[in-house]
């Protein structure tokens, strides 16, 4: 079953790692990878949560709830990207100052606690997209085990409910500076209109969504069999009427659907494939 023997390998690469600590997001691949780590190394693994205004203030409220779950060890630091303007800029590589500012700060605590190897979640799957954030990762020597075993992430979500996590299921939800299109300078108050959209949407129960923000409109995005669904049950008045008290002036839908990483389609495949 591939299921336990990826899991068997990943229990298997901890117990080389004897201390571990863990760039842990609170999505579904670094909880699992906390709870593995947790699971071989017991107080020998410590996740650690960068807290800054691109992670919604839910999203950080269901990381601390997960890591009590598993029951590892967990500390909060914050990051700084919104003060350099090589990240608030919105260049191409933006991810790559974010994971930059991450493990600048994760390194020397990992050094001074004593813990040998700094992980990460990504996964074999964000191999094959464009994700400058792994260069700065790679750069300042963090491994990644579920990339290094080949683990896709629906195998991610397999295994996660295999050991019975409650959040293997749960939708992807990268920072939310991945919401504006590249160039369009990013600020917290952008970042706080754009969290408040999502929230509002996810509280009337729709899930696997993006607000899209570019400059005064909001762009929904959602699964592409909820949309009919959506437009049906949806006041949409009263949706605009919200959006706009968030900050926006226009609203709109994406009639495409939700895709992952749908921003990078404007850039040339070679890029995407470096």
């Amino acid at each position: 079953m591939i299921v336990t023997e990826k899991l068997q390998q990943l229990q298997a690469l901890f117990q080389e790692m004897e201390r571990a600590l863990i760039a842990y997001s609170g999505g579904i691949d670094s909880t699992l990878v906390a709870k593995i780590a947790y699971d071989v190394l017991g107080d020998q693994a410590l996740a650690v949560t960068a807290v800054s205004p691109s992670l919604l203030p839910e999203d950080l409220e269901d990381a601390r709830i997960q890591a009590a779950e598993i029951g590892i060890q967990h500390q909060e630091i914050e990051t700084q990207e919104m003060a350099n303007p090589n990240y608030t800029s919105n260049p191409v590589n933006r991810c790559y100052f974010c994971k930059s500012e991450l493990h600048d700060h994760l390194k020397p605590l990992a050094q001074t606690w004593g813990y040998l190897y700094i992980v990460d979640g990504v996964n074999a799957d964000d191999l094959g997209d464009y994700r400058p954030g792994i260069q700065a990762a790679k750069e300042r020597g963090v491994r990644s085990p579920l990339a290094e075993l080949g683990v896709t992430k629906t195998e991610v979500r397999e295994i996660a409910k295999y050991l019975g996590l409650t959040a293997w299921d749960k939708p992807a939800q990268p920072c939310l500076s991945s919401r504006f299109p590249y160039t369009e300078e990013i600020t917290i108050s952008k970042l706080q209109r754009v969290g408040r959209a999502e929230v509002y949407l996810r509280k009337l129960g729709w899930k696997n969504l993006r607000v899209r923000s570019e400059k005064d409109t909001a762009r929904i995005e959602l699964s592409p069999e909820q949309i009919q669904d959506f437009v049906a049950m949806t006041e949409l008045p009263k949706l605009v009427q919200a959006f706009q008290e968030f900050g926006f002036i226009y609203v709109t839908l994406d009639l495409e659907g939700y895709q992952s990483g749908k921003l990078n389609q404007v850039l040339p495949s070679e890029l995407i494939r470096t």
